[in-house]
C-alpha cells in the first residue's frame, strides 16, 4: 500500500520542525495575554526588558550555552542575531502603544512574507504567499478603521517586520553551528542590550512579587519557550517554509480571542483565517525536503 501525496509531503517537510513552530506560535499567543497586563505598570520598554531578561535566565539555566563556545566564524552571526532580537521586540511593543494590535501584527508580517517571496523559486510558492497575504489583509482592520493611523506606529511596526526578516536569516546562520543553544546566546545578548531602554520604567516595581511572577510567565511563554522551539524549526526547515507557516500566527490569535476572550469574528475575518490556514497547509505539503545538516 502506497502512502498518499499529502502524507508523503508532510513527512518530507519534517514533522518535528512543523510541530515545534506550531507550539512556538501557540505559546506566544498565550504569553501575550500576560504581557498586556504589564504595559500600564512598566511601559513597553520595561515589558520588553523583563521579557528578555526572564527568558534569557530560563534558557541559560536549561541549555547552559557556556559549555559550547562560539567559533570566531559564527560570532558575527550570533551577535547580529541577538541585536536583531532585541530591536525587533522593542519596536513591536513600541508600535503596540500607538496602533491597534491587529494592524501591528499584519504590518510586522511583511518581514517573513518578504523572506518567503525572495526565497521562492516555483510558481506554486507565490500562490501560497499570495493566499497568505490575502488572509492577513482580511484579518487586519484596515477597512474598518474609523480614524487615521499613527504614522510613527506604522513605521515602527514595519521596522519590526524588517527585523523579523533579518532574524530569520541570522538565526539560520548562527543556528547551523549551535542548534538550540543559539537562542540562549541570542537571548542573553538581547537582554543586556534592552537594559538601558527598560530599566528606568521597570525599576520602581521590581520589588513587587506579582509583577515579577508575571514577568517570569511572560519570559517563559513569550520568549524562552517559543524562541527555542523556533530555533528547532529554523535549523531544520527552509526559510521560505518558515516565512509562510508563521502566517498562522494572526489566525491563531483571532481564534484564541474568540474562544477565550469572547471576541466576535466577522465573516471577512473568518475568510481570512481560512485563507491563511490554507496557505500554511499548502506550503507544508508541497515543500521540498530541507537540505540535510552537515552534522
Amino acid at each position: 500500500m502506497t502512502s498518499t501525496p499529502i502524507a508523503k509531503s508532510a513527512a518530507e517537510a519534517g514533522t518535528i520542525p512543523l510541530a515545534a513552530l506550531l507550539g512556538a506560535m501557540m505559546s506566544v499567543q498565550i504569553g501575550a495575554a500576560f504581557a498586556k497586563g504589564l504595559f500600564p505598570l512598566v511601559g513597553a520598554e520595561g515589558t520588553t526588558m523583563l521579557r528578555l531578561v526572564a527568558g534569557a535566565l530560563m534558557l541559560a539555566a536549561v541549555l547552559r550555552p557556556w559549555r559550547v563556545r562560539p567559533s570566531r566564524a559564527v560570532r558575527p552571526w550570533l551577535a547580529a542575531y541577538g541585536v536583531t532580537l532585541c530591536v525587533m521586540n522593542l519596536l513591536f511593543y513600541a508600535a503596540l502603544t500607538r496602533i491597534p494590535l491587529g494592524i501591528c501584527v499584519a504590518l510586522e508580517f511583511t518581514g517573513p512574507l518578504l523572506v518567503a517571496t525572495l526565497s521562492s523559486r516555483r510558481a506554486m510558492d507565490f500562490v501560497w504567499v499570495a493566499l497568505a497575504v490575502a488572509g492577513i489583509v482580511l484579518l487586519s482592520p484596515f477597512a474598518d478603521a474609523r480614524q487615521a493611523l499613527d504614522p510613527v506606529g506604522v513605521m515602527l511596526a514595519l521596522a519590526a517586520g524588517g527585523c523579523w526578516a533579518l532574524y530569520i536569516v541570522f538565526a539560520q546562520k548562527a543556528g547551523a553551528e549551535f542548534g538550540g543553544r543559539t537562542v540562549a546566546y541570542g537571548m542573553a545578548i538581547a537582554a543586556v542590550l534592552s537594559l538601558p531602554f527598560g530599566l528606568a520604567g521597570a525599576a520602581p516595581v521590581l520589588g513587587n512579587p506579582s509583577i515579577l511572577l508575571s514577568a517570569a510567565i511572560v519570559g517563559l511563554l513569550s520568549s524562552a519557550l517559543p524562541f527555542w522551539l523556533e530555533m528547532v524549526a529554523l535549523t531544520k526547515m527552509p526559510a521560505r517554509v518558515y516565512g509562510t507557516l508563521t502566517c498562522l500566527e494572526p489566525a491563531l490569535g483571532a481564534l484564541m480571542g474568540f474562544l477565550f476572550l469572547r471576541e466576535n469574528l466577522t465573516a471577512l475575518q473568518c475568510l481570512g483565517i481560512a485563507a491563511v490556514i490554507a496557505a500554511a497547509f499548502g506550503t507544508a505539503v508541497t515543500a521540498k525536503p530541507p537540505v540535510p545538516s552537515p552534522q
